[in-house]
């Protein structure tokens, strides 16, 4: 149980790759770095959703015992 508590922090790892990853294709011609961006976003997201989500479970399982 304890990994859980980590793996939101693997998408925060991932979005800075992806924001590296865009920052690098942004001036390179016929590079796309939108997918990236969005890829960086959707991690970001997954890091706030993760965390409120596994927040919300902790005080459920607190209320009922």
């Amino acid at each position: 149980m304890t990994l859980l508590k980590y793996t939101p922090y693997v998408y925060l790892i991932l979005a800075a790759f992806f924001i590296y990853d865009a920052v690098e294709k942004w001036n390179v011609e016929g590079a796309t770095p939108i997918l990236s961006l969005l890829m960086a976003g959707l991690g970001i997201f997954m890091f706030f959703f993760r965390k409120r989500f596994a927040k919300k479970m902790q005080d459920r399982s607190n209320h009922k015992s």
